[in-house]
């Protein structure tokens, strides 16, 4: 198997999710791992690691809107696959200017798809593939926020729950994925979707093996919920950490962390509930997060202690309160 036959192409590979994709991947020495990202305030290359160093990694910085960048990387690296998890995000930036989440989410999204099929157009067909059933992949990563928010008493969303975005943020992935699905129909591309607010919480390295599990045994078109079956509000999430540093760094800067804790003014476009059901994938594609809430959340807070370096270098760096739009940035700085 050569290693051309197992190129992956990750988007977004600098961000979050998309860091600890490629670092899975990168430990299987069958996989040349591309990881393409723009590098804007969501993408840090430190988050890579020792992976970043390895013989089967390479690093591209391109914007997935730039649709001469994206053909010249399809036809210098000839992928067995693609996922697709560049994005603009943060429910609060896109209300604040939707613009770059509908050129980025939804053009970006377009864009990539016309370069993927045309590259399937001139090469997948007469060629061996070493993903899947031998085809090429695109995996689509969505969010949960295209089906917008739950009641309280309403049973987790399903892959075949109708799109309601409410923010201009998920309206963007809500339209990136209609395209996957029309792509994937029209032109038979293998494509997949993929306080006291709640939300469905998942360790990113279970979500990171999740994706892998769709790329290489989901089946062409379908849509795949991933969640970790955790709901659990923000207020609860905060405690827990708070109980964690007590444990771990007990009497750093308060008596409890608890103490630490302040409520501010709400977000805009804050749903109260998000959760996916987990039992089709786990059914059709033997996958369930290996980790609980409660040791996925010591992994977490436990990382975090140990690499106080890295923490302290994205304070300082473009991460600075980038995650709030403008008018929010402005609304703390007035109040002093």
């Amino acid at each position: 198997m050569s290693v051309r036959q197992c190129t992956i192409l990750v988007t977004g590979g600098a961000g979050f999710i998309g860091s600890a994709v490629v670092r899975q991947l990168v430990r299987e020495a069958e996989h040349l791992v591309i990881n393409i990202d723009k590098l804007t305030y969501a993408g840090n290359l430190e988050s890579l690691g020792d992976a970043a160093a390895a013989a089967n990694y390479r690093f591209e910085q391109a914007d997935v809107c730039d649709a001469a960048a994206m053909a010249h990387l399809f036809e210098t690296y000839r992928p067995a696959a693609i996922i697709h998890l560049a994005a603009e995000s943060h429910v609060d930036r896109s209300i604040d200017g939707p613009a770059p989440f509908i050129e980025t989410n939804i053009l970006g999204s377009y864009t990539l798809l016309e370069a993927a099929r045309e590259y399937c157009a001139r090469h997948v067909a007469d060629a061996e593939r070493a993903i899947g059933d031998g085809g090429f992949r695109y995996l689509q990563v969505s969010t949960d926020e295209v089906f917008g928010a739950l009641t309280p008493d309403a049973p987790p969303f399903g892959a075949d729950h109708p799109h309601r975005p409410n923010s201009p943020y998920a309206a963007s992935k809500a339209a990136a994925d209609h395209l996957a699905r029309a792509w994937q129909r029209t032109f038979a591309l293998p494509l997949y979707g993929d306080g006291r607010q709640v939300r469905d919480w998942l360790y990113v390295e279970d979500h990171a093996r999740a994706l892998r599990r769709v790329l290489n045994a989901g089946t062409p078109g379908r849509v795949y919920c991933i969640g970790g079956g955790a709901e659990r509000t923000n207020i609860a999430v905060v405690e827990a950490v708070c109980d964690l540093l007590d444990r771990l760094v007990p009497g750093r800067g308060a008596a409890s962390h608890r103490d630490l804790i302040a409520f501010v003014e709400d977000r805009p476009g804050h749903d109260r509930r998000y959760a996916v059901e987990i039992d089709s994938i786990a059914a059709e594609l033997d996958w369930r997060p290996t980790e609980s809430f409660a040791s996925g959340l010591e992994e977490t807070v436990r990382w975090y202690l140990d690499n106080e370096g890295w923490c302290q270098r994205v304070c300082d760096g473009s991460y600075r309160g980038a995650r709030l739009g403008l008018m929010q940035q402005t609304k703390a700085g007035g109040r002093g």
